[in-house]
């Protein structure tokens, strides 16, 4: 099968990889460009492991094919942190205990980030909104929701 050149912004750096055209964009963050922080949970799109920014809308990798990011500015959850300064988000879901297994967070975090990227002070009620996509089967919600409101009060201070 041919191989199709793809550039993309990743992270805020342009990235060139090579995929086959029935691949998806989890696959090759993953394989081709090492973004280990893409998890892979369901493959249909309805637990949201996979979540990304896809041209500043919440995406399920799963579901696009890597040539489709062709020109693209894509953020992952590695992209997130600022080299070891971790963002808010990150910082409030490690103080509060907002993961247990690890495999469901980096696309609550993206998800979370989506949201406050829109809407900086979310109810509790939008915040659950707009994480209904994103499962996860060890914490529970209740401190995943808290450390997204935590996270939104300490950006607006900021």
């Amino acid at each position: 099968m041919t191989k199709i050149h793809v550039t993309s912004e990743i992270n805020g750096d342009e990235v060139e990889f090579l995929t086959e055209p029935n691949v998806s964009l989890l696959n090759a963050l993953r394989d081709e460009v090492g973004l280990t922080g893409v998890k892979e949970g369901c493959g249909t799109g309805d637990c949201g492991a996979c979540s990304v920014l896809l041209n500043d809308e919440l995406n399920a990798a799963c579901l696009v094919f890597a040539p489709e990011a062709d020109g693209a500015e894509i953020l992952t959850v590695e992209g997130l942190s600022d080299g070891d300064h971790l963002h808010p988000l990150q910082q409030c879901f490690l103080e509060g205990a907002a993961l247990q297994c690890g495999i469901c967070t980096p696309g609550f975090l993206v998800a979370a980030k989506a949201l406050l990227d829109k809407n900086p002070d979310p109810t509790e009620t939008e915040i659950r909104y707009a994480l209904a996509g994103n499962l996860c089967r060890c914490t529970g919600y209740d401190k995943i929701i808290r450390a997204v409101q935590d996270a939104a009060a300490q950006m607006q201070e900021a």
